[in-house]
């Protein structure tokens, strides 16, 4: 029982620091908790990507599906808080800005939004509607289970960087959020792993396998991008790995559905 209540702790941990949603009852918090909780932080997804499809399905139901990708876009930012859109302005910011590691990181510290983190932002919201409107209007109900998976692979696939990169600690630390940026023993990554083929349940195509590996080499890409201009990655840059990698998964969809 003793386990248990700890990895009810560890699991409330990721979802407060990836949701907006209420824990309906008080943990406790310590470096070695937020760390430990990393193996739940694509189950996370998993439930995000659950209310993003639930709310795209109702919405259909009362308009076309413009308007209930709108509205499940609106749903899934204030489910999240914009946890990793933050992420990924900051890191068009800075890496747009910036030259040299310590104006890079000195930027992405910087609360107000630039002009690459605007236009960024945009362009990825706009890729985000269309790649979705045009898998909605191929079969809505695959596509409903394929936004479930988008968002918990997406989420495993940042959660990896931890394992594959180093991490940059801020220049300024008392700005620095708290994360989660020590490895963990193989088990918490088959824990995390677990949560994707749990998605894969909801829309089993093995063709979405070619999706997961382009998502993945995103990550690979961005992660040496990172890793030549700071040396790692950092909270944002992780932020920015889920963002882009969702897309790539709809993306690889596409190609797949279209030509296979």
């Amino acid at each position: 029982m003793k386990g248990i209540k700890k990895e009810l702790i560890y699991f409330a941990t990721a979802l407060m620091f990836f949701t907006r949603i209420p824990v309906p009852f008080t943990i406790p918090y310590s470096g070695e908790i937020m760390n430990k909780s990393q193996k739940y932080f694509a189950w996370v997804g998993l439930l995000v990507g659950l209310v993003n499809a639930v709310v795209l399905y109702l919405s259909y139901q009362l308009f076309n599906l413009d308007i209930a990708i709108v509205l499940m876009m609106i749903s899934s930012v204030l489910l999240t808080g914009a946890f990793h859109e933050d992420g990924f302005t900051d890191v068009c910011d800075s890496f747009g800005g910036g030259y040299g590691k310590e104006k890079i990181l000195t930027i992405m510290k910087d609360s107000r939004v630039g002009a690459y983190g605007a236009v960024g932002i945009v362009l990825l919201f706009a890729l985000k509607f269309f790649s979705i409107q045009a898998l909605g209007t191929i079969d809505l109900f695959k596509t409903l289970g394929l936004i479930v998976l988008a968002h918990t692979a997406s989420r495993f696939i940042a959660g990896t960087m931890i394992y594959t990169h180093h991490y940059v600690t801020d220049i300024d630390v008392s700005k620095s959020k708290p994360l989660a940026n020590k490895p963990l023993d193989g088990s918490a990554l088959v824990v995390s792993f677990m949560s994707v083929l749990v998605s894969f349940l909801l829309i089993p195509d093995w063709r979405l396998i070619l999706a997961f590996a382009l998502a993945y080499f995103g990550k690979i890409c961005m992660g040496w991008y990172f890793k030549k201009h700071i040396g790692g990655y950092t909270g944002d840059c992780l932020g920015s790995v889920q963002q882009v990698t969702e897309v790539l998964f709809y993306l690889g969809a596409m190609i797949i559905w279209k030509f296979m």
